[in-house]
């Protein structure tokens, strides 16, 4: 039998698990390639605990060349740039290229600051993670600790970090001013009990929050707020709006507003057959969701199965993701607060502790294995 070779492009949180189960359990005929333009992935939810200082950088990151290697798969570093859809191959920025039989695209997000004047210059932005890490340790770490830090955003990813670096100058003993412009409101997609533990925790630990506070511009000093309000900050981070890479207009995919590629619900492009799209770079037509980990992270043993069908030639199976999700949320202190749906709300040690086990159980399943 010929192979069929199924390109993963990006090493998101869908396809490292692609790869483990593909390794688990073989699929005859079918071979995989990774194709990333970085060699460490970073697992967003251990981001804001890498922060605070409860990880160290390598326990919050997959090594995927390893993690191919190991799983028997090939592996190309090298950042994708096009895909030639008519030939089948996918197009890579060395000049290279790859033929593939089925694609899947896995690449995530890039910040969108166009909607904030000066942000791409004076702020750092959340995603990608591995560029926030460096510019936030070289900030941070600096000779001169900033005095005043301004997060832009009031979801949950903002209101974690915010609450993360308070943890992070606490161990120095230094108390910097930190502040979110929550926008509209705090939280909103969370429900009422978990949005009243989180003000709490914030006021407990003296973040600020500005609501409602929709930031208009950024420069050097600080960030101006669209009703004219002025917010002096030594660093200010954007932790809201982003969009899909900016080749992927490039491929004649079907795309959603965002630059995300459209798919039905079996994962596999609108437009093309041979596509598959997952995580934050994709979104399902009919099933808008929010960008979070946790679909990523659903979307493995569904996209695995739809890859193992295609290659036998089969009917893809349909999926649909869940409208209501586990949300944790750490506190920084130890502590953290959970809920689903409309009505569900923790909070507490063991709340953080059952995350941390959540977290380094994931992380275990794509490190290094005796």
């Amino acid at each position: 039998m010929a192979d069929h070779h199924v390109v993963l492009v990006g090493g998101g949180h869908t396809h490292v698990q692609v790869l483990t189960a593909f390794r688990d359990r073989p699929e005859p005929g079918v071979r995989l390639t990774l194709v990333t333009d970085r060699r460490l992935t970073p697992y967003s939810g251990m981001l804001p605990g890498h922060i605070a200082g409860h990880y160290r950088r390598e326990a919050m990151h997959i090594d995927l060349e390893a993690l191919a290697r190991r799983c028997g798969a090939g592996f190309r570093l090298a950042a994708a740039t096009g895909i030639d859809r008519d030939g089948r191959a996918l197009l890579l920025a060395d000049g290279g290229c790859l033929a593939f039989d089925t694609l899947s695209l896995d690449v995530g997000i890039t910040p969108d600051l166009t909607g904030i004047a000066g942000a791409d210059v004076h702020a750092l932005a959340v995603k990608p993670i591995s560029g926030l890490l460096d510019r936030l340790d070289a900030l941070l770490d600096g000779p001169q600790a900033p005095r005043r830090i301004l997060m832009v955003g009031g979801g949950p990813a903002g209101i974690e970090l915010a609450l993360a670096l308070r943890t992070r100058f606490a161990a120095r003993e230094q108390r910097p001013w930190i502040g979110i412009a929550a926008g509209e409101a705090l939280a909103p997609g969370l429900n009422a009990g978990m949005r009243r533990r989180i003000r709490a925790a914030l006021a407990r630990r003296g973040v600020t929050v500005l609501e409602p506070c929709r930031i208009a511009s950024v420069d050097a000093d600080g960030a101006t707020a669209s009703d004219g309000r002025r917010i002096a900050a030594d660093v200010v981070i954007v932790s809201t709006a982003a969009r899909a890479p900016d080749w992927l207009a490039t491929t004649g995919l079907a795309q959603a507003d965002d630059g995300s590629v459209l798919t039905a619900d079996t994962l596999v492009s609108l437009s093309d057959p041979a596509i598959f799209a997952v995580g934050d770079c994709a979104a399902i037509e009919g099933q808008r969701r929010e960008k979070a980990g946790v679909f990523a992270v659903r979307q493995g043993p569904p996209l695995v199965e739809n890859l193992r069908r295609r290659g036998r030639g089969e009917p893809l199976e349909p999926y649909r993701a869940q409208r209501n999700y586990l949300a944790i949320l750490s506190t920084g202190d130890g502590g953290a607060i959970a809920g689903r749906g409309r009505w569900l709300a923790l909070e507490g040690r063991w709340v953080w502790l059952w995350k941390d086990w959540l977290d380094r159980s994931f992380m275990a399943r794509f490190s290094a294995r005796d």
